[in-house]
């Protein structure tokens, strides 16, 4: 176990990397608990402002229903194709429900920064289309586990 853990710390992405990788990758594997407690993972879009994950969720999936129930959350985001190409995170907490919804662009403080990244980096615009049917989770990470196998010597 010990190797495993050594291992394990020096393929971890500093908090440079980490903050680069989840502000380039465009999907994440969203998990949440239903009251059976069986899971649910679904795909979703998301932004990294540096502290929390944004997730723009439909207000009428089974995810949001869930999180209303239960507001523990697991969201992987990974990328690569061979073994030695792959790197992830898996942050795990609870999800809070910020702004109204479904969001309709009512001024909300708290949203100004994820919606222009999220509008820029999905739309190739500044400001946030809202559908009427979308809300915002954010995700303060009470952990992160993070992997890059590039790293992995020889």
């Amino acid at each position: 176990m010990a190797d495993t853990q050594r291992r394990g710390r020096r393929i971890m992405m500093t908090r440079g990397e980490l903050d680069a990788f989840l502000a380039g990758q465009r999907t994440c594997r969203v998990a949440t608990v239903g009251t059976d407690g069986a899971p649910h993972i679904g795909a979703l879009w998301f932004v990294w402002d540096g502290a929390a994950l944004w997730l723009y969720s439909i207000t009428r999936s089974k995810r949001w229903a869930q999180l209303r129930k239960d507001p523990r959350i697991a969201v992987v985001v990974d990328d690569g194709h061979e073994y030695g190409e792959l790197r992830g995170a898996e942050l795990t907490g609870r999800a809070d429900f910020i702004g109204e919804a479904p969001r309709t662009g009512e001024p909300c403080p708290g949203l100004d920064t994820p919606e222009r990244l999220f509008a820029e980096k999905y739309f190739g615009i500044s400001d946030m289309p809202h559908d009427g049917r979308h809300a915002w989770l954010r995700l303060t990470p009470e952990s992160i586990a993070s992997w890059d196998f590039r790293k992995i010597p020889g």
